[in-house]
């Protein structure tokens, strides 16, 4: 039953699909987790420092990856309608609206650093680090525009393995330089946090020029910009209206995230520094099952492009019961890490330590549940439930999981424990609502609605 079940030509076209987007998700959390590992031994303070500064790069680097999906559907759909002009119209829009948006991040980062930071955190010995290391992660911002579109491009047209060949490229290098440039050698006594971000900045400016030059070349593909202006121009806002909802409803999670950082960082700053330590990890543990849902949506979308709804439903199917499947193996592997993380982080102080153990089976679970919300997610927005999955996740992150995270912070002066146990809290919330959206939106399915997407 089980050969059968991986013989079905849906499973067997987002596996091909899907594991190298798992690989490729994968490689970029462990440049933050190589960071984290190198930056620990300075201690509590510096590993706090970077926690705070990369909560907010990532919280912009999540801003350009929403456009770039929102982007990949849109090319997804272009592929199965066969026609280059869509194509290329979706690609350059894509790479317009993302470099606009990384611009002004880059200009914000650059006027408005020292205010941002004041409001983040009251403890002055965090203030220098993280000045000085945003201060060199903000170009990471203009040089992930360029690479999550190109990126979105490789996914949309099937060749996920070439961004995966760039990921192999730039995490050795991000890891060999950020090592000596954190750390020294020789004489020399290296540069600390500053470091951790100048070697991610070289990393990342030579994975771009991979990948442009990959793109330049790749066959039967034509990008050529032949439209006229006005005609671009108006294509464009049409792009940017229709990817919007996907970008709003990613970024209201990821400001979610980074409000659950920014309130853990009012806990103990050993508590912090746990968490610190772990989410990476619980980023890059459950990116098999991200993967799959974005296959699983890249696929359907293609499906849409080209009229094909026949297996529609089945293939919805499949792509929950695998989601679930990945999920249970992820929930393992936490159970496994929570036995060596110490081990793995060596000199922390020991009520670090305490902080990570106390957690545990909070981590260890959510992985569950919040694969199977992953996987319906994107699944409803391939099918143009958008909105419907921006109201779901904002009920469930803003109106009852953030607000309650907020009060037994700041207000019961709660313990990491409870404060941690929020989040799988919110995932439980949203998932009998996506349930119940999935099933109710593929019974209304029809040509008819997927016109409108086209």
């Amino acid at each position: 039953m089980f050969t059968t079940f991986l013989s079905n030509n849906y499973i067997r076209k987002n596996i091909a699909l899907g594991w190298p987007l798992a690989l490729n998700a994968l490689l970029m959390q462990s440049m933050l987790m190589i960071d984290t590992l190198l930056v620990s031994p300075l201690g509590e303070v510096s590993l706090a420092a970077m926690g705070i500064a990369t909560t907010i790069v990532s919280f912009i680097l999540g801003i350009q990856m929403a456009l770039a999906n929102g982007t990949q559907l849109v090319m997804s759909r272009a592929v199965g309608s066969g026609s280059p002009t869509k194509l290329s119209n979706a690609y350059w829009s894509g790479m317009l609206i993302n470099l606009s948006v990384a611009i002004v991040f880059w200009l914000l980062l650059t006027w408005l650093d020292q205010d941002l930071i004041r409001q983040l955190t009251d403890n002055q010995t965090l203030y220098v680090e993280i000045g000085a290391y945003l201060n060199i992660a903000k170009y990471l911002v203009l040089f992930t525009a360029i690479t999550q579109v190109i990126t979105a491009m490789f996914n949309a047209i099937g060749s996920s393995k070439t961004p995966f060949k760039s990921y192999l490229i730039e995490l050795p290098i991000n890891a060999i330089a950020s090592y000596l440039l954190i750390h020294g050698f020789n004489e020399w006594q290296g540069l600390g946090v500053i470091g951790a971000a100048i070697g991610s900045v070289i990393a990342i400016s030579l994975r771009m020029v991979f990948l442009s030059v990959c793109l330049k070349y790749q066959a039967e593909l034509t990008l050529s910009f032949s439209s006229q202006f006005s005609v671009f121009i108006n294509n464009m806002k049409l792009h940017f209206f229709e990817i919007f909802p996907v970008a709003a409803n990613v970024t209201m999670l990821s400001i979610g995230a980074t409000i659950y950082q920014l309130l853990y960082s009012q806990l103990s700053i050993n508590a912090y520094a746990a968490i610190t330590v772990l989410m990476p990890w619980i980023r890059g543990g459950t990116q098999f099952i991200t993967s799959w849902a974005h296959a699983s949506a890249i696929t359907i979308s293609q499906a849409i492009g080209s009229k094909k709804l026949d297996n529609l439903t089945a293939d919805v199917d499949i792509s929950i019961i695998m989601a679930v499947v990945l999920s249970v193996c992820s929930c393992g592997l936490f159970w496994g890490l929570s036995f060596v993380i110490a081990d793995i982080y060596p000199g922390l102080a020991s009520e670090t330590y305490l902080a990570l153990t106390t957690i545990a089976p909070l981590y260890i679970l959510l992985p569950f549940i919040r694969g199977y919300n992953t996987v319906h997610g994107h699944i409803l927005r391939a099918l143009g439930k958008t909105t419907a999955v921006f109201k779901i996740n904002f009920t469930g992150q803003w109106l009852i999981s953030i607000p309650l995270c907020g009060v037994l912070i700041l207000y019961f002066d709660a313990s990491i424990f409870w404060a941690f146990a929020v989040m799988p809290f919110e995932e439980a919330v949203k998932a009998l609502p996506f349930r119940y959206l999935a099933r109710k939106t593929l019974k209304e399915f029809d040509h008819k609605q997927a016109e409108k997407l086209i």
